[in-house]
């Protein structure tokens, strides 16, 4: 079972607008305690080891954020690498092999989404082990799902399941891309075309705070409406 989480925080948060013209999008508030500061929480419950977070964008705000803290953070310079090229290049960090991952923008009505992914991991038939809600459980959600669920619990693009930034990943798969910037979109393509990208069901409900109406149906979520 992986203890190493990396926690993406380098993106410039474009769709919060004017709320990141000068801090990063992990360290806004939701509901008094910085986004960051909540994934943090969970990764911690979970029992996690190792945390690392990696950062570009006032990289120095994160920085100072966790100082003083057990968590590590891999500053990307002069360029940031996506999630894939920065997952890859925080692997001295993470100790190689495999990890989670999660995104920083992320509220929660449920079970901690690493303890569900966790209970759900099958290491001898997936190589990414993806959570999943659906698209009517995705508070704030903009647009369509990403995925396809099978009844095997196989994904495949386009379809009504919507992931949520959080996943089991073996991170031997990195080492198919020759590129130093890229997505782990493109890792979750070689991964499905050998039979094995999984996903996993979230029982509870989750909220995108990656754009500012998502604060105020964030800060609902956590009240319970």
């Amino acid at each position: 079972m992986p203890d190493a989480v990396m926690i993406f925080a380098a993106g410039f948060g474009t769709r919060m607008g004017a709320l990141t013209a000068t801090r990063p999008k992990p360290l806004i508030e939701v509901g008094g305690r910085a986004l960051l500061d909540r994934t943090l929480d969970l990764a911690r419950d979970h029992g996690m080891t190792r945390i690392v977070v990696n950062a570009h964008y006032r990289a120095e705000q994160i920085e100072a954020h966790l100082a003083g803290s057990e968590v590590a953070v891999s500053v990307e310079m002069p360029d940031i690498l996506d999630t894939g090229g920065g997952l890859r290049a925080a692997l001295p960090l993470l100790g190689g092999g495999t990890v989670f991952t999660s995104n920083a923008d992320n509220v929660w009505d449920g079970p901690n989404p690493f303890d569900v992914l966790a209970d759900a991991w099958q290491p001898d038939r997936m190589d990414a082990l993806l959570l999943t809600v659906p698209l009517s459980h995705a508070v704030g959600r903009k647009g369509d799902g990403d995925f396809a669920m099978a009844a095997d619990g196989r994904l495949s693009r386009k379809g009504m399941r919507v992931y949520p930034g959080v996943q089991i990943l073996k991170t031997e798969a990195l080492a198919d891309i020759p590129d130093r910037v890229f997505s782990l979109n493109a890792v979750w393509d070689r991964i499905a075309a050998r039979g094995r990208l999984f996903g996993a069901h979230y029982p509870g409900r989750w909220c995108d705070v990656g754009h500012p109406e998502g604060i105020a149906l964030a800060e609902a979520v956590l009240e319970g409406r």
